[in-house]
């Protein structure tokens, strides 16, 4: 757990189970290419976003360009009491792992 090997998650699934998908990246990132039905909301944004996030009991899985600013929005998600948010790392890994 300390050096974040904590249990692996299995993103797929929890794409089967409804989670939202949220990438954290630029407007401008975003509109190059992201993940299908995912949704944007730029990590500057996300503190005054949270209205667009369904429940704070269902999984939300936060990703960017490479992983740390997905990092930060989790940070932010689980500071406003978002129980189940998973930092999905890069775009483009995370939709390898769930397609």
């Amino acid at each position: 757990e300390i050096f974040g090997l904590g249990p692996t998650v299995n993103y797929a699934e929890l794409v089967k189970q409804g989670a939202t998908i949220v990438d954290v990246r630029s407007k401008g990132e975003y509109s190059d290419g992201h993940i299908k039905g995912s949704i944007n909301i730029p990590v500057d944004t996300l503190s005054n976003s949270l209205n667009k996030l369904k429940g704070k009991d269902k999984p939300i899985i936060t990703c960017c360009a490479s992983g740390m600013r997905s990092a930060q929005a989790k940070n932010i998600l689980k500071a406003n009491g978002f129980l189940q948010v998973h930092n999905g790392g890069g775009w483009m890994s995370l939709q390898n792992k769930i397609s």
